[in-house]
């Protein structure tokens, strides 16, 4: 059934980035065996795209001028007034993440709708009761400080392990359904 998943890469110590929002550490494993089948798999089941402000703006600024996810429809939580690239289908929304989730679901039409980041728009879709999945790359990297994960309210209760796979250069993969979602 589709639903709302997180798919990240984070630290072993659980941060997305470094505090000045640094990719560096994550970036220098670019290439590594089963990364690419990995995502390219997990984003042929996505149908809609929901990123916050910060994410979006890293984006921009990274991609130089090459919107990565032409075709698919992207939704940006935000409070600041930002632009989207000709020929994107981007919604820019301000909001709880509720208000929204009829609308994304629909927007995906029949597929998954990947919650890309940052940890704290992921946060508020867990909190919500909305994230289905997480599909966590594990990168073989301490960081020390840096964005966490999933900065949630409160503990969850267990999560159900899905699967777990070891992929090149020392990256584990693990899968984990959130509790009470099918």
């Amino acid at each position: 059934m589709p639903g709302f998943q997180y798919f990240v890469a984070a630290s072993l110590d659980g941060f997305i980035a470094t505090p000045d929002d640094n990719l560096d550490w994550l970036l220098q494993f670019d290439g590594f065996a089963g990364g690419k089948e990995s995502y390219d798999s997990f984003l042929a089941d996505v149908g809609c795209i929901v990123m916050g402000g910060e994410t979006y703006a890293w984006l921009a600024e990274h991609a130089a001028g090459a919107w990565p996810y032409h075709g698919t429809p992207c939704w940006v939580f935000t409070h600041h007034e930002l632009a989207a690239p000709n020929g994107t289908d981007i919604t820019f929304v301000r909001g709880p993440v509720p208000e929204f989730a009829e609308d994304l679901t629909e927007a995906a039409n029949g597929r998954n709708v990947w919650v890309v980041g940052g940890g704290v728009l992921a946060a508020q879709f867990a909190d919500a009761g909305l994230l289905g999945e997480l599909i966590l790359s594990v990168i073989p990297v301490v960081l020390g400080a840096g964005k966490p994960l999933l900065p949630l309210a409160g503990p969850t209760a267990p999560l159900e392990l899905l699967a777990s796979r070891t992929m090149g250069r020392g990256i584990v993969e693990l899968r984990y359904r959130f509790p009470g979602r099918s």
